[in-house]
């Protein structure tokens, strides 16, 4: 049985440090020209130093390019794709088709490439598809309940399966500016008030006010978030059984000693049952520690893993 891999996002070369040295076994990172809901930046000239820093502790670095991109993104690609791999970054994560030209043009085809197209990612003959055009890794989408997750990765055994098992999900995107066009229409200033990742906004629902719904405006446009956080440390055990290949931590919206706190007890948990899976047993100190962090307004959840699927 294989060993999965505990994988996090990271906004700056520091952070991607710091949770490699908690526990994490990889790292995401990405700029926001190319990525999409990136908790930061980490520009080419600090992914070239990270790159190799990581390697040397017997850890990896994927690079994010999963944004739908424009027309005006596409002659700045391929030199970015072929930066990375020049850098060997153990892949990048894609989810528009215009990735897979890029790297053509850039010479840049021995880059590893994992697919992370949100919410189409629901079935393995798609992954296959994918797999077939390069891609070693298929992201799971966020909608998918246990039976369904696993049932994948029995149809898959030539491509790694990655699910996000911790932190919030997105549930909107749109490319248009509409915290700012609102806030312009009700005679607002946008400037003042701001409308950024760290300005704390949410929406509320007339129906449901106890939940929050974290809302922000980038360069890519507008994101709206769960109200709740995915936890699945306590029924870790069954998708590690399962043979899932990577853990994914979503640090999005997270202070960074809540980050490294959810890595520490995750990392506990995996090492834990594969020090031996027959006496495994959980404990309950380890999402004690995340709980004495977590939001009070934010309830931790199994999203969507334990929900019947009805088609």
């Amino acid at each position: 049985m294989k060993k999965p891999e505990l994988y996090v996002t990271a906004g700056s070369a520091e952070e991607a440090r710091s949770y490699i040295e908690a526990g994490a076994d990889a790292v995401a990172v990405g700029e926001h020209r190319f990525g999409m809901r990136l908790p930061g930046e980490v520009p080419l000239d600090e992914l070239g130093a990270l790159i190799p820093w990581a390697h040397e502790r017997g850890a990896k670095v994927y690079v994010i390019v999963n944004k739908i991109m424009d027309n005006n993104l596409l002659p700045e690609l391929p030199a970015y794709l072929r930066q990375i791999h020049e850098w060997k970054a153990d892949a990048a994560v894609f989810g528009d088709p215009g990735v897979l030209i890029a790297l053509r043009q850039a010479g840049a085809q021995g880059l590893p490439l994992h697919w992370n197209a949100e919410m189409t990612s629901t079935n393995y003959e798609t992954a296959k598809y994918w797999g077939s055009k390069g891609s070693t890794r298929i992201v799971l989408a966020r909608e998918l309940n246990l039976e369904e997750t696993l049932e994948i990765k029995r149809n898959l055994p030539e491509m790694e399966v990655e699910i996000q098992v911790h932190g919030m999900t997105n549930i909107y995107h749109s490319k248009r500016t509409l915290l700012t066009n609102y806030k312009d229409h009700q005679g607002r200033d946008s400037q003042e008030e701001g409308t950024s990742l760290e300005k704390g906004l949410f929406l509320i629902e007339q129906e449901r006010q106890d939940e929050r719904y974290p809302v922000y405006e980038d360069v890519n446009g507008t994101h709206i978030m769960s109200s709740d956080d995915i936890c699945m440390l306590e029924d870790l055990h069954e998708l590690m059984a399962g043979g899932i290949d990577s853990f994914r931590i979503e640090s999005l919206l997270k202070s960074h000693e809540y980050n490294i706190t959810v890595i520490r007890s995750y990392r506990k948990a995996i090492d834990a049952y594969f020090a031996d899976p027959e006496q495994y047993e959980f404990q309950d100190e380890w999402i004690d520690a995340i709980r004495e962090l977590q939001d009070p307004r934010r309830e931790l959840s199994f999203g969507f893993f334990y929900k019947e699927q009805v088609y």
